[in-house]
This record gives structure tokens, C-alpha cells and sequence, in this order.
């Protein structure tokens, strides 16, 4: 490996040694305390912490700290043994600080530099040494080369787009792009970068078998250039799979997606993990192949679990503006009467809500999709009013990284006793699409990215209360973090829904829309915004809701503990003429805990004139 600045900084280090090594052999500088020679202990501890010599370094910000920091002058000044230091010893390390002083600043980019020392003594008799360092113009890249080696430039050689992708990719990535200040971190790390993007994107014994970084200091100039030795690309062998004990290997198998013969890829790998993870079958999932070039053209995929156990039960505790406080129990059977699927039930009681659901989900097939039959009854109160709803659908679902889809068929059946004494009883039968995507740093507590979710229904509706008749159903919400300044942070949101039918026909509660609440328009109880009928709230034909939310963490020593500002905006009406937005707004407290955000919320609804407290905590155990 041929590194010009690395070679220029290996014989700084060797000089550094040496003078270290100078140090190490001083002697002591007095003899023991004795009979003759009383020194009393107060004044012995004393001593030692008194300063021999004193330092003053001119220099601008950053560079004074990084003189103060590790130049041996500095580094021994605050050492306990400073009292060991001769005069000579002094001395050397004086007349040695310009040089090492030039090695450290050429570490950012000062090829240039002026360094003096003075040599004075201070008003309390103590040595005073002053380092004055001019800097001198910063040198820039100007240029980068970088070359491909070994089997991707064969590739690249043969056509291949993959390869020719591939290194445009390191290019597209590199860290330290010409017209930037040099910085040999910034170079190491620019370096180190460009060998993990190609590991992990199919040549994981990749190396770097030249870099150069050749600077002109007159011109305040550095060019760099590399040539990555690629290796072999690695392709997917067997799949061997440890750990089971109570799961087929099918459950691991069927949604590896990993093909024999295929390029390995980090990506991939991971995403596999991530999959298996999800499946609830497992407490830890490690998913790698052995980097060895014999075995580059079918690496096997080495898949290790440790498995949950076959039953579970959680029970949970917490308080929400939409339920109140509730407890919840949930159970999970992971292979009942041994069968290739789980049973999972939930039983929710809370203030204001009521509820149990049950699933009968299958393990995947080998297209990676799950069967599943739900069950759920609820009872539910808000703005005066009690809804019943049972629901019983049955579908398929697929999961991948980024997205989830779901098709299932519904029949629903909702009994609404409304707050001024009014009932009404829908059902409905209807075939249903869900699609999720996301795209976010992180699933519990994102700050970037994105997210959209798609529903679409259509089916007949029945009423004992109203006409009978088809509908169409369409509802979407979408989410965006961004991080907006350092330690500042952003999320928008937008939902909208419409439900597609003749006004006289009798649709079910639960597939109309209301807005108001946590993750709503905050500043309203929940489901307390919609059309007006008989001086009472009800659920309208079409929806749209907006927010946006600003936050950054009270200090730096709590990064968990945010405060947030925000604005809401909407409401449900019976049609988009009629849609007039309600208004909230106020100031939040957010804790990011490890299971998700915990937020406290206090709003002032425009409309109503009245400030309301949003709270939403959760644990289990």
C-alpha cells in the first residue's frame, strides 16, 4: 500500500516515539524525604501537582485544541510525574515542538505552517513557554481517481452494468469530494467507506491495494487516488440453518428469498434477518455468510435463532385521551395442536373502550404469504355516544422490507346509540385492499423518512334504519419526518378518506369518518369533530386532517427529552363542500424511550375555546 501522507505522518510517529522513549528514562528529580530532609506529606502532594514549566499556545480555535491536546509538551505538563522533567528534558521537548506541532496541523490540511517557540519565565518564577503557530492557507482537493481491480473490473471490462453501477456508486459516495478542505479523518474515513460499500455489495474480501494522497503545499493542493482490489463476488449457496427446536425449517425457509447462485449482498442478508425477526417465532436472529474466497461461488448463509417460547402471555398497563385507562391481556399460541400457524388473542379494557380480538395467522408459504382469519367485538364510547362493532374478516397478507400488504374480505356489523337517544343498525359485506409503505431511519422512533398507507373497499351495505346499497370505500394518511437543523426536527401529516355511496344508504359506524383526538386534530376529544345532525356529532362521507410539528431536545445532556410545537387542522363532514377544518394548537413534551415516544400534549381547540391535555404512556411486563 502506497500512501504519500501516511508515509509523511509514520515518520512524525516514529520521532514521537523516540521522544517518549527520551522521557521514560528521566530521573528522579529529588532524593526521598528523611530525618535531614523533612518534607511534610500536605506539601509533598502539593508539589507534585505544582507546575514545572507552563505552556501558552497561540493558535486559532480548533488548532490550539488540538496542540493543547497532544503535543508532548501539553500531554506531560498535566501529568502527575512533571517533577521528573530536567532542564534538559525541557529543552528537548521545546526544540522539538515546532516539528511536531507541523505534524499535527498537517493532519487538517495546514501544509504551510509557521511555528515558533519563546522561551521566557513567567512572575512567579515558573518557565514559560509560548508556542505561536501560523497556520497558513488550508489545502483543498482538487482531484479524485479512483480504479477497480481484480473480478469488478473484469466485469466492468465484459459490460457488465452491475459492475459499472457499482463503482459509479463508491464515487457517488465518496465522503471527500474535490473542493473540500483536506483532512486526513476525513481521508480515512473516506477510504474505510468506500471498502465497506463494496463489501457489502458483493465482494466482501475486498482491500484497497493503493492510495495516494500527493499535496503541493505552494498550490494549497491535494490529489487523491486509490485502486480497490475487489476480490472475488460472492454468490449464495446452501442455507444452513441452527437453532430450531420447535419450528419447521420451513418457517425459516420460505421467506429467505435467497436463490442459490444469486449475488450476495449485505442488503440482502439483513433484510432476511429483518424478516424473521418480524415473524414473532424468535427471541435473536443472526444471519452471515463466512468471507471465504474457496467458497466465493456458493457461500453458504449461516441462519442461527434462538427461539420464543410456544405460548406467551403480556398483560399491560396504560392511559391514552381515546381510552382512558385501560389493562390489556394478550396470548399467542406459536404452534397450536400442531399446526403450522399461531393463535394470538387480545382483551382490552379501558374507560372508554372495550374490546377483544383474535387471529388465526398461518406461517408464510413459500411466496412468502400468510393466510389469516380475525375476529374482534368492541365496544366503544365517545361524544356521548356507544358503539358496538363485530367484524370478522378473512384474507391473505405479505410482508416485505418496506412494505405490507394486506387483501381480505369483511363482513361488519355496527349498533350505534347515539347521545340524544337515537339508535341505528348497519351491516356491511365488502372486499378490501391495504398497502403500507415505509421508508424511515427508524420503525420505533423515526426522525427521517417517510410513510404512506393506502386502504381501498368495495361491497353492499344493509340497514334496518336506512336504504340498502352499494358502496366503495377510500382512505389515505401519509407522514413525514425530516430533520430540519441540527437537533431540530419536523413531521407532517396529511389524511384524507371518502366513502363513495348514495347518501340514503346506511353504512356501518366504523367505515364512515370522524376526526379529534391523539393522532388526529389535537385540542378536540376524540371523535368529537364531525357533521352536526340534531344538535349532536356524527360520523360524515369524507375526511381531511393535516399536521405539522416542530421539536428539539431540551439540552444535550437529556438528547431523550424533546419539546415539540404543533398545529393541527381538520374535520369530517358529510361532503367536501361542507368540509370546514377545525383548528388546534400548542406545546408538547416528548420522552424517547426505548419501546416508542411517550408524549404530552397541551392543546388549545380553536373552535371549542378550551385547552385540552393529550396523553399517551404505555408499558408491559
Amino acid at each position: 500500500m502506497i500512501d504519500a501522507f501516511g508515509m509523511t505522518r509514520g515518520l512524525a510517529g516514529a520521532w514521537v516515539c523516540l521522544t517518549l522513549c527520551a522521557c521514560g528514562a528521566l530521573p528522579p528529580a529529588q532524593p526521598p524525604a528523611s530525618e535531614d530532609n523533612p518534607v511534610p506529606a500536605a506539601a509533598a502532594a502539593s508539589a507534585a501537582a505544582e507546575a514545572v514549566y507552563r505552556l501558552e499556545v497561540e493558535a486559532p480555535g480548533d488548532l490550539r485544541t488540538l496542540l493543547t491536546t497532544y503535543l508532548d509538551l501539553a500531554r506531560f505538563q498535566s501529568t502527575a510525574q512533571v517533577d521528573r522533567i530536567t532542564p534538559i528534558e525541557l529543552n528537548r521537548l521545546a526544540n522539538a515542538a515546532p516539528a511536531q506541532a507541523r505534524s499535527l496541523l498537517e493532519t487538517e490540511g495546514y501544509f504551510s505552517s509557521d511555528v515558533t517557540v519563546e522561551r521566557a519565565t513567567a512572575d512567579d518564577g515558573v518557565p514559560l513557554i509560548r508556542l505561536r503557530v501560523s497556520p497558513g492557507p488550508r489545502s483543498t482537493v482538487t482531484s479524485l481517481e479512483l480504479k477497480a481491480g481484480g473480478e469488478l473490473q473484469h466485469k466492468i471490462d465484459a459490460g457488465d452494468k452491475d459492475a459499472i453501477a457499482l463503482l459509479k456508486l463508491i464515487n457517488e459516495r465518496w465522503s471527500l469530494s474535490p473542493g473540500e478542505p483536506f483532512r486526513q479523518a476525513a481521508w480515512n474515513a473516506a477510504k474505510n467507506g468506500a471498502l465497506a460499500t463494496m463489501r457489502a455489495e458483493g465482494y466482501p474480501t475486498a482491500t484497497w491495494s493503493s492510495t495516494q494522497a500527493r499535496v503541493d503545499a505552494r498550490a494549497r493542493t491535494v490529489n487523491l487516488s486509490g485502486q480497490l482490489e475487489s476480490g472475488p463476488q460472492f454468490l449464495i449457496g446452501e442455507l444452513k440453518i441452527e437453532g430450531l427446536q420447535r419450528y419447521d425449517e420451513s418457517v425459516v425457509r420460505n421467506i429467505a428469498n435467497l436463490p442459490p447462485g444469486s449475488p450476495y449482498s449485505e442488503r440482502r442478508l439483513l433484510d432476511f434477518q429483518d424478516r424473521l425477526t418480524k415473524l414473532g417465532f424468535f427471541e435473536t436472529v443472526s444471519v452471515e455468510i463466512d468471507p471465504d474466497p474457496a467458497t466465493a461461488a456458493a457461500t453458504p448463509v449461516r441462519v442461527r435463532v434462538r427461539e420464543q417460547t410456544l405460548q406467551q402471555a403480556t398483560t399491560g398497563f396504560g392511559y391514552s385521551d381515546t381510552t382512558r385507562l385501560r389493562v390489556t391481556l394478550e396470548y399467542r399460541h406459536r404452534r397450536p395442536f400442531g399446526w403450522n400457524g399461531q393463535i394470538y388473542n387480545k382483551l382490552e379494557l379501558g374507560g372508554l373502550l372495550r374490546s377483544w380480538e383474535g387471529d388465526l395467522i398461518s406461517n408464510p408459504d413459500p411466496n412468502r404469504y400468510r393466510k389469516l382469519l380475525a375476529v374482534s367485538l368492541k365496544r366503544e364510547e365517545a361524544a356521548g355516544e356507544i358503539l358496538l362493532t363485530n367484524r370478522v374478516r378473512l384474507g391473505r397478507s405479505l410482508d416485505s422490507e418496506r412494505i405490507e400488504r394486506l387483501a381480505y374480505g369483511e363482513w361488519i356489523r355496527s349498533k350505534l346509540t347515539r347521545a340524544n337517544g337515537d339508535k341505528e343498525d348497519n351491516r356491511a359485506v365488502s372486499l378490501n385492499y391495504k398497502w403500507v409503505w415505509r421508508d424511515l431511519d427508524s420503525i420505533v422512533l423515526p426522525t427521517k423518512g417517510r410513510t404512506f398507507t393506502l386502504e381501498t373497499g368495495a361491497g353492499f351495505a344493509r340497514s334496518d334504519t336506512a336504504s340498502n346499497g352499494p358502496f366503495a370505500r377510500l382512505y389515505t394518511r401519509n407522514t413525514l419526518y425530516w430533520p430540519i437543523a441540527r437537533n431540530w426536527y419536523s413531521q407532517f401529516r396529511v389524511e384524507a378518506g371518502q366513502v363513495f355511496a348514495n347518501n340514503e344508504v346506511g353504512i356501518p359506524d366504523p367505515l364512515l369518518f370522524r376526526a379529534g383526538g391523539d393522532e388526529s386534530v389535537r385540542g378536540y376529544a376524540f371523535r368529537t369533530l364531525g357533521p352536526i345532525r340534531d344538535g349532536a356529532v356524527s360520523s360524515g362521507r369524507v375526511l381531511l386532517t393535516t399536521s405539522a410539528e416542530i421539536a428539539h431536545p431540551f439540552t444535550h445532556r437529556l438528547p431523550s427529552l424533546w419539546w415539540a410545537a404543533f398545529v393541527d387542522a381538520g374535520n369530517a363532514a358529510d361532503d367536501w363542500g361542507a368540509l370546514d377544518p377545525a383548528v388546534g394548537y400548542g406545546l408538547g413534551l416528548r420522552y424517547r424511550s426505548p419501546v416508542g415516544p411517550l408524549r404530552l400534549d397541551l392543546a388549545y381547540g380553536q373552535e371549542v375555546k378550551k385547552v385540552r391535555l393529550h396523553l399517551s404512556v404505555g408499558f408491559a411486563f
